[in-house]
């Protein structure tokens, strides 16, 4: 691992404190840079975002899907966790927590946006991290290719049909042509450009050039990471300043549901025998999310400064400490499924 994904909870706590500190000095920049958007997504955030999520998707490997026959067991695991649990679990830890729980110390509209930010993360599967936790748990690197090129596939379809029924159960208004608008630009665009370029570069097969691209793409994806968290924290200073309290209020069914979808899918990934190099990743892809895509669609949907980008922004700041403690889990549990 290089230094940025070492110390990956280190610079996005930096991030997070810069922005909180530029957008309380420099509130008209932050508001500047607001104002610059079209069809309700911002483009700065936009621009920020491509720079995370195309490398990432340069990485993806569609050849890979020829072998999903040989192992199904790890793929089914995580397409019922990602696409038939967890975004109904998350949607109802927001609905219990914020209308039920926490009624009393959220307004109505605030508390209905926390929970559509909360939906958003749930039904953006991990594409981007997951190789990370992959190689730190010594997963099946070509399997987690598939994982995440299947679950990448039914995005394009889903992520949009999903996030409208599950936002339209909670009573919020979904303008379907912002929504996917979103998906376009932030799932298809990407993943369409990643898989052209992945072709050009490694017509030989060999993986140097592709390996010697991605090398130097790898500073412009960390750049988009900060300064999207940067300018996201930015934007929510005052919000997070004023009302520190709304943070730990997003973050308690945050953290209850990564924990326990994580468990939930390990238990599930034990008792269908699978192996370790197979089980771990799969259990990361359904706990992690895409926050890139999530906190987008949050921004275009609701604004920059709503309740819903709100809790996507606290969905980053509680994954990447969350999944490395489940990072240590699964190393330490690895006996289990020998």
């Amino acid at each position: 691992m290089g230094l940025f994904e070492r110390y990956l909870s280190v610079w996005v706590g930096l991030a997070i404190v810069v922005g909180l500190i530029t957008g309380n000095l420099f509130p008209d920049v932050f508001k500047a840079v607001a104002a610059l958007e079209f069809a309700h997504v911002n483009l700065v955030i936009a621009v920020l975002i491509w720079l995370m999520i195309y490398p990432m998707m340069v990485q993806v490997d569609f050849s890979s899907i020829k072998d999903v026959g040989k192992k199904p067991k790890g793929l089914v695991l995580t397409l019922v966790i990602n696409w038939l649990l967890k975004p109904f679990s998350m949607a109802f830890l927001g609905w219990l927590f914020f209308k039920g729980i926490f009624a009393d110390w959220v307004d109505p509209q605030t508390a209905s946006e926390y929970i559509a930010g909360m939906i958003l993360l749930g039904v953006a599967p991990c594409t981007a991290m997951v190789f990370v936790w992959s190689q730190l748990t010594k997963g099946d690197a070509n399997y987690t290719l598939v994982q995440v090129s299947i679950n990448d596939i039914i995005m394009i379809f889903a992520f949009a049909p999903l996030a409208a029924l599950l936002l339209g159960v909670t009573d919020i208004t979904v303008p379907w042509d912002t929504l996917l608008l979103s998906v376009v630009l932030y799932v298809v665009i990407p993943l369409v450009a990643g898989a052209f370029t992945r072709s050009k570069l490694d017509k030989a097969d060999d993986h140097s050039r592709l390996n010697q691209f991605l090398a130097r793409m790898k500073p412009w994806s960390v750049v988009g990471l900060l300064a999207t968290v940067t300018l996201l924290f930015g934007f929510q200073s005052q919000t997070i300043i004023d009302d520190p309290q709304a943070i730990v209020l997003i973050a308690i069914p945050l953290l209850i549901q990564t924990y326990g979808i994580f468990f939930l899918a390990y238990w599930i990934a034990k008792k269908m025998r699978l192996k370790h190099n197979v089980a771990a990743p799969a259990c990361m892809i359904g706990t992690s999310n895409f926050f890139e895509l999530a906190v987008a669609v949050a921004i275009s949907l609701f604004g920059l400064h709503s309740g819903a980008a709100l809790a996507t922004v606290v969905g980053v700041l509680v994954e990447v400490p969350v999944m490395l403690s489940l990072v240590w889990f699964a190393n330490r549990t690895r006996h289990w499924f020998n």
